[in-house]
């Protein structure tokens, strides 16, 4: 049987789903805060400039649901909380530097070919659009 939308192995269900989840701006950058240490929640949130304390602990916890991070408690008063990279994590944390590096190295190249793009096509669509963040793909 043919895939309904063109889907041509299973391997597009964990593609998607880790193109997601690097695709967060929150994700990412909380990885690659916790692959330099471990840290505390407070810690953490500072290291993130303009994270909400809610979308912290919502990416924490998928992050700890997935087995990237791991959420340690540590017997003191008051309770203090230490989250750090897993293996795994660590693993992801690699493929996203060299991500990041690619990002940073190639920025000029992609505003030259959109500047180049642009002025070849100039039917009055914003310059400034921006891709859309990739949506994983339903499986069938």
């Amino acid at each position: 049987m043919k895939p309904r939308h063109g889907h041509i192995s299973e391997n597009c269900r964990p593609i998607s789903e880790v193109l997601s989840l690097i695709g967060d701006k929150w994700t990412s950058l909380i990885i690659e805060r916790l692959n330099e240490q471990p840290l505390r929640f407070n810690a953490l949130k500072r290291r993130v400039d303009g994270i909400s304390q809610k979308v912290l602990t919502s990416s924490l916890r998928a992050l700890e649901r997935d087995g990237f991070l791991e959420r340690i408690e540590h017997p003191t008063v008051p309770p203090s909380v230490e989250y750090r990279l897993t293996a795994f994590g660590h693993e992801l944390a690699q493929p996203l530097s060299a991500l990041k590096q690619f990002a940073l190295a190639n920025a000029g190249r992609m505003e030259a070919a959109r500047a180049a793009y642009d002025a070849r096509n100039s039917s009055g669509e914003s310059s400034d659009r921006r891709p859309q963040p990739i949506q994983p793909a339903t499986m069938v």
